[in-house]
């Protein structure tokens, strides 16, 4: 019985992390140290490997306060196609009771400690920055939590997508200092986080009528949602061709296939307008995130 009652919290614990997600968020923010390497000195190996523990620990509790905040609202739920998607084993662990809110409250604690920790290790003014970026994060997060749950204008998310924006933005801070490539970095993946979180959104719409959240979907429609979405997809085209002026042709090539996979995903959710199109769209949502990453850590490198 204990051997099996381990192995259900492991499986809570990694549905509680998305802890299948984490190479995707750890290459994120190493491309954003990737930049910082080819901007201001020679590889390291010791800032990677702390940069690797901040980029995990820090997303990792940045998800679970996600879900410590909202546990209420998303005992709600009457659809289970995202959770699906985001969760590995299919449930959430709060309001399915697999973990309990104090539980999941220490994993936060805990994550937030080992981050603080591996921070304090990196050179200043280095370690001010990450810290002050990592806190950033969290206070747009639950800003973002509490905000949409009463609002007639899109504040939250306006505001509340910076908490994503600036993970990259640490990365790069791990090592470099604030700069014209932070910047650009920012402008370029803000407007990506805003039609992400719209698809992940439409997807959730039923969902977030039952919790009366007031997402993009509740606020505007399919119409609107969809316009949102198609909208801030081409001003991040217009961002990214300002921050490749400061990346390399192996980047080039690699946002050109992010470009095609993002017109391909918009392509589907404005023929198909479903849910099942916009698990598509979310999908190569991610994989455009991974080319874009990818391609700036291989050219700041080599």
């Amino acid at each position: 019985m204990g051997e099996r009652s381990t192995k259900e919290t492991v499986k809570a614990l990694i549905d509680l992390t998305r802890a299948h997600f984490f190479p995707v968020w750890i290459l994120l923010f190493s491309s954003g140290l990737a930049l910082a390497f080819d901007n201001y000195g020679d590889f390291s190996w010791p800032v990677t490997f702390k940069a690797v523990l901040i980029g995990s620990f820090g997303f990792g509790g940045g998800l679970v306060l996600n879900d410590l905040v909202d546990r209420k609202k998303d005992s709600l739920d009457v659809e289970g196609s995202l959770t699906t998607y985001w969760r590995p084993f299919k449930s959430r662990p709060l309001p399915s009771g697999r973990l309990s809110p104090n539980f999941a409250l220490i994993i936060f604690l805990l994550l937030s400690g080992l981050t603080g920790l591996v921070m304090i290790t990196l050179p200043y003014p280095n370690s001010f920055y990450v810290f002050f970026a990592m806190l950033l994060s969290c206070i747009f997060e639950y800003f973002y939590q509490i905000k949409r749950k009463n609002q007639n204008f899109p504040v939250a998310q306006l505001a509340g997508r910076m908490d994503f924006t600036l993970f990259p933005i640490a990365g790069y801070l791990c090592y470099g200092q604030p700069d014209m490539s932070v910047l650009l970095y920012l402008l370029f993946f803000y407007p990506w986080t805003l039609a992400h979180l719209a698809v992940n959104d439409f997807i959730d719409t039923e969902n977030d009528k039952a919790r009366e959240i007031k997402s993009i979907p509740v606020l505007y429609g399919t119409e609107g949602t969809l316009l949102w979405i198609s909208g801030f997809t081409l001003v991040h085209y217009f961002t990214a061709l300002l921050f490749l002026r400061q990346l390399g042709d192996i980047a080039f090539y690699g946002f050109i296939s992010g470009f095609l996979v993002l017109g391909f995903a918009n392509y589907k959710l404005l023929r198909k307008r479903s849910q099942k199109a916009g698990l598509l769209a979310l999908f190569l949502y991610h994989v455009s995130l991974v080319l874009y990453s990818g391609s700036i850590v291989i050219d700041s490198l080599f």
